[in-house]
């Protein structure tokens, strides 16, 4: 094969398909579904992109449904006043193995907040069910977008967006409902990537890229430190 007949097939063909491949979300399925095998056997002995699958002919329809949302958690006791319950294949909803999505409810104590965060592998809808809350995101011209939102109302997170909910009453907790399109989305807390990592970031750079000194630093790092 010629010179220019590569160049044209990779123009047209696998650079096409490699742009796709890399933009895609999680992989799509050969089969209706693919339930997790949770049990001790079936996670043990490969590491597999998601769970390994029960064979589908003992599928249950249980297996497609949870209650882990159902239930509120207490957020006021958390340092931002907020809790997430995620679902997962592996511990509350195995039918969705391979699906490539979860659901998350956001219990928001009155004045609670969820710090500014990012999903690297999912893009995310929210949905507010009681209460108000202030959502917003940031893109990567650092151009803001923010919304009040009730209940009723949804808000969309651009997939790795940093991006925050704050619960604007103070007097009343507020829940929200989210979806996304990763069975494991990934969450990174901005001020836990910055102060709590493991070993710590060289203070000199945390002083530099913010502008502070080394007490601010050691500060801020142990009011972190309960969260």
């Amino acid at each position: 094969m010629g010179a220019a007949a590569r160049a044209t097939l990779i123009n047209r063909f696998l650079l096409p398909l490699l742009f796709a491949t890399l933009c895609s979300s999680d992989p799509d399925l050969l089969l209706d579904y693919c339930v997790a095998d949770t049990t001790p056997a079936g996670s043990s002995a490969f590491h597999f992109n998601g769970l390994a699958c029960i064979d589908p002919a003992a599928a249950r329809a249980d297996h497609f449904a949870t209650s882990a949302l159902s239930r509120p958690t207490s957020p006021a006791a958390t340092p931002f006043g907020f809790s997430a319950t995620l679902t997962s294949p592996a511990s509350s909803l195995p039918g969705a193995n391979a699906q490539g999505l979860a659901m998350a409810r956001v219990d928001l104590a009155p004045g609670g907040m969820a710090p500014p965060h990012s999903h690297p592998r999912a893009s995310e809808v929210a949905l507010v069910l009681a209460g108000s809350v202030l959502v917003g995101f940031a893109d990567t011209s650092y151009r803001l977008y923010t919304q009040l939102l009730r209940a009723g109302e949804a808000f969309v997170f651009p997939r790795a967006m940093v991006h925050f909910l704050y619960n604007m009453d103070t007097a009343a907790p507020a829940v929200v409902l989210s979806g996304l399109n990763s069975q494991s989305p990934g969450a990174q807390v901005v001020p836990f990537s910055a102060f709590r990592t493991e070993p710590r970031l060289p203070e000199e750079v945390l002083k530099k890229a913010f502008k502070i000194t080394g007490q601010d630093v050691q500060r801020i790092q142990r009011n972190l430190a309960g969260s």
